[in-house]
């Protein structure tokens, strides 16, 4: 178990003891508590998450049923259903961009850290709030207006943003290029420009959080690893999203202002562009330089989610504490180096392919000691079955069965013949999308209870998870094999290529389970709205955790704790000890209260304990008598 010395921050914050008083709109929409904002983001995330699966269902229509006549579709999409019942082309490339960018910004990046870093941060770290409400409040906000204008753009006459969700110029700089290359990337364009404020305004806050807010005795060594996670995630994203941030305004530049940063010997209907000198591949190396920190900016926080609730409900300690904040460590590192392998088949020098797959496959290391970990706890545990326990569960295999198709795509050789097919949608869904997805799902079922003060149906949330669980195999499962037989991405149909009139079942077959994967997600739905009004009450501390959130009342009120913030004692994961009269001991409990279940490192603290606990006892008597 990890030591930890007890100089730590003192934040009392005496300034919030007095009774906070807010009006319905200070509360529930401009709120600056952490708490609401949590929920906004979450609510956010959630509509979001509806649209963006929504749109894959209609590719995949598209996809899965070529020859289909889409025709009782037109009331919803309107002229982009043609005059033969099918898709519009352009249409289903706005539908691959706009899919990617709801899922993996709106509700992976905001959804997620959004949710959970401004919900359980100042909970976990004993602190009364974020360090600025102020600054959290403007974080939602800008996030808020930049989910308007994206929505906006799917409305537009031109479409939205068709460039992919990646946006590659030429592509994406051209507006005559095609119609979604319009009005639509630049409002896609001035909605990503808010996005990033939004997330670089919460990342500093989550930051300063952590490390100036802790509570007395919360020493790094003894946070939990949902804050590890939480502070690593932010830290990743104050440095690469600032990246994205100039790649767009260069691309605005490109657009709007007759630059030539990206663009360089374009022609279009025979005639030459005036733009030289540019380069597409510099926007390559920009988007990217954020692209893959972002895969553990989703990933990070599903991961340190796992980990609260795979020790919680295994009644047993994390195994390898050290070592699970070691690797994280080293992904965040390792992550700022990697890009380059997103770009193998860009012309790159070989030489340097070579570095970057060195690099990409030595960040499976980390990775998989957070998986033996993972294992190990759960190995002999007492477990117990709960829906955040089963989703947790399941993103640790969608972790090891897309971790292992990305050992393949790492390899330059390989990744040259499968880049631009199926395999690599199947790898980047598995060990990206469905693991992190899976991450928030289980942080919303296990902290529902000191969200909203009630408990979600565990049957629904039963069905909910193996409806899912399967769904999500039987719709990425089979994309490996079709991608390794060179069926493109990005492709509108596959009807053209003769070798592909083989597969064609395969591919119906994941069109319907992605359309009932998706259907799935209407009972999670149901049972978390219903369950927010009419669930069964929950008791303060329902899953018997050793965290500090547990330690509040069962819905905190502004300022968390009514009274002192606790004091933090022990480390986080006190599951099972020997000795102990329960199976587990809350981090509030001094360890001289524990005489029976001290490890001998532990009772060589109990002296220094017991001179703190004199020491603040001795402050609250002289409090007392000064207020009297």
């Amino acid at each position: 178990m990890a030591t930890a010395s007890v100089a730590t921050h003192d934040t009392a914050h005496d300034h919030h003891d007095h009774e906070h008083h807010d009006n319905f709109v200070t509360k529930y929409i401009f709120s600056t508590d952490h708490k609401m904002i949590g929920k906004q983001f979450l609510i956010t995330g959630i509509f979001w998450a509806l649209i963006g699966g929504l749109l894959s269902v209609l590719f995949r229509l598209q996809l899965g049923f070529p020859e289909m006549n889409l025709e009782w579709l037109r009331p919803l999409l309107g002229g982009w259903i043609t005059e033969t019942g099918q898709l519009d082309q352009t249409f289903y490339l706005a539908l691959v961009t706009m899919h990617g960018t709801i899922m993996v910004f709106f509700v992976l990046t905001a959804g997620l850290s959004g949710t959970f870093s401004n919900f359980l941060i100042p909970l976990q770290i004993g602190a009364r709030d974020m360090a600025s409400g102020f600054m959290n409040m403007l974080s939602y906000w800008f996030f808020f207006v930049s989910s308007v204008i994206m929505f906006i753009s799917l409305f537009i006459k031109t479409g939205p943003a068709g460039g992919g969700w990646v946006v590659y110029p030429p592509l994406s700089a051209l507006e005559q290029a095609i119609p979604g290359s319009g009005l639509g990337m630049t409002l896609w364009l001035v909605a990503m420009t808010f996005f990033i404020a939004s997330s670089l305004l919460g990342g500093i806050n989550y930051i300063t959080t952590v490390i100036n807010l802790r509570t007395k005795g919360m020493s790094f060594s003894r946070l939990p690893l949902t804050i590890w996670a939480f502070f690593l995630t932010a830290v990743i994203g104050l440095l690469s999203f600032p990246v994205l941030f100039a790649a767009a305004l260069l691309l605005v530049f490109d657009r709007s202002f007759g630059t030539s940063f990206y663009l360089s010997d374009i022609y279009i209907g025979g005639e030459a562009l005036p733009n030289t000198g540019g380069s597409p591949v510099l926007y390559q190396h920009l988007f990217w330089f954020l692209g893959h920190p972002e895969v553990y900016i989703v990933l990070l926080p599903a991961l340190g989610i796992t980990s609260e609730v795979i020790a919680t409900n295994s009644r047993k300690p994390i195994f390898g504490y050290k070592a699970m904040i070691i690797s994280m460590l080293g992904i965040t590192i390792l992550s700022f180096i990697v890009w380059a392998h997103h770009m193998f088949v860009s012309g790159m020098n070989p030489f340097l392919g070579s570095i970057f797959m060195f690099l990409t496959l030595i960040i499976a290391i980390p990775s998989a000691v957070k998986v033996f970990n993972y294992l190990t706890t759960l190995w002999r545990g007492n477990l117990i079955f709960t829906p955040a326990m089963l989703f947790s569960i399941g993103l640790v295999s969608f972790f090891i069965s897309g971790g292992l198709t990305g050992i393949f795509l790492g390899n330059s050789a390989i990744d040259i013949q499968l880049h631009d097919t199926y395999f690599v949608v199947a790898h980047f869904h598995l060990v990206m999308g469905s693991a992190s997805f899976f991450g928030l799902v289980a942080g919303v079922y296990h902290w529902f209870p000191k969200m909203f003060g009630r408990m979600m149906d565990a049957r629904l949330g039963y069905v909910h998870f193996w409806l899912t669980f399967v769904g999500v195999y039987m719709v990425f499962f089979p994309m490996h094999y079709i991608g390794i037989a060179g069926f493109p991405r990005r492709y509108y149909s596959w009807t053209g290529f003769e070798f592909s009139n083989m597969y064609t079942d395969l591919n119906m077959f994941v069109s319907v389970a992605a359309i009932i994967t998706f259907a799935a997600q209407f009972i999670f739905l149901f049972n978390f709205f219903y369950s927010m009004y009419r669930g069964r009450k929950a008791s303060s501390n329902p899953w018997r955790s050793t965290t500090l959130e547990w330690t509040t009342p069962i819905v905190p009120g502004h300022g968390n704790w009514p009274g002192e913030i606790p004091t933090v004692y022990r480390w986080p994961y006190d599951y099972s000890k020997p000795g102990a009269e329960e199976d587990f001991i809350p981090q509030t409990v001094p360890l001289s209260a524990t005489p029976e279940s001290n490890l001998p490192h532990e009772q060589e603290q109990v002296k220094t304990e017991m001179e703190i606990i004199k020491d603040e006892s001795e402050a609250l008597v002289a409090n007392e008598a000064k207020e009297s």
